[in-house]
């Protein structure tokens, strides 16, 4: 039976952004993140997996292995909520250090949601993609999700970008928690 999803950016949405995070004593979740996956998953039974680019490995800042690090400390802090992430999906590469065909799994493209479709046998008529990126929108929508831009990170600056473009998100939340109420309601399809 195919399951529902709740694809995630992860810094900026899930955890404070200081850009090009390898630090594992750097992680701080935001606000509302971890009560609000743990809703997500407890009470809807949604699978959680993010979704993010990490050119920091293409810039040669950051090492596939400080970026598996900084998921397992993120994992580790969301214990205290009772939740984990159920799968983190990430594209190494960047176009100005990776050839056009390695880019393919890079936001905004739909490629990294694809493969996870297929890993995990999502539903995506009844998945959601949240995020504090233009490109999350972007990527969210490509793969026929409804979006949420979250406006923590760059959610207000990605807001004003999306509104000058007229392709805004199916929802706008203060955090991961205000997403619930919304993905609640269209669930279950309260209006």
């Amino acid at each position: 039976m195919p399951h529902n999803a709740i694809f995630l950016d992860r810094d900026g949405t899930i955890n404070v952004d200081p850009g090009y995070l390898g630090e594992p004593n750097k992680v701080i979740l935001l606000p509302g993140a971890g009560d609000g996956l743990s809703l997500l998953k407890k009470r809807y039974n949604f699978k959680l997996i993010v979704i993010s680019n990490q050119s920091g490995i293409a810039r040669g800042i950051l090492t596939d292995e400080m970026v598996k690090n900084i998921n397992n400390k993120i994992n580790y802090l969301l214990q205290k909520f009772n939740v984990q992430i159920d799968d983190f999906y990430y594209c190494p590469y960047h176009p100005k250090f990776s050839s056009k065909e390695e880019c393919i799994c890079r936001k905004p493209s739909p490629f990294l949601i694809r493969v996870a479709t297929k890993d995990h046998n999502i539903d995506l008529s009844k998945s959601y993609f949240i995020g504090d990126m233009v490109s999350d929108i972007e990527c969210g929508k490509s793969a026929g999700l409804k979006t949420i831009l979250v406006e923590t990170g760059n959610g207000k600056k990605s807001l004003d970008a999306l509104k000058m473009q007229n392709n805004l998100p199916n929802f706008v939340a203060q955090n991961i928690f205000d997403s619930c109420n919304f993905i609640k309601n269209d669930f279950l399809g309260v209006s």
